[in-house]
């Protein structure tokens, strides 16, 4: 008896998710500043009273995430990009 192959599949190419939809990932990011703050252990009533902090802020808040309200409390001025 002769046995018979099963005729070769072709290689299958490319992506074969190409089209499909990709699945939406959203990781939390940390800002800088919010960074910091760990770091120095502060609690948000303590930011105002922080020398570190602000002398960061006053080097960083034309760059960097800065919250508002803490610029208005001391005093700064952040240039805006908008």
């Amino acid at each position: 008896m002769i046995k018979t192959l099963p005729p070769k599949e072709s290689k299958r190419r490319g992506n074969p998710n190409w089209g499909k939809p990709q699945p939406l990932t959203l990781e939390p990011t940390i800002s800088s500043f919010e960074t910091l703050v760990q770091r120095l252990k502060l609690a948000p009533h303590q930011y105002e009273s922080s020398k570190p902090l602000k002398e960061w802020v006053r080097a960083n808040k034309n760059h960097k995430y800065v919250p508002q309200d803490l610029l208005k409390a001391w005093g700064f001025e952040a240039i805006s990009e908008i």
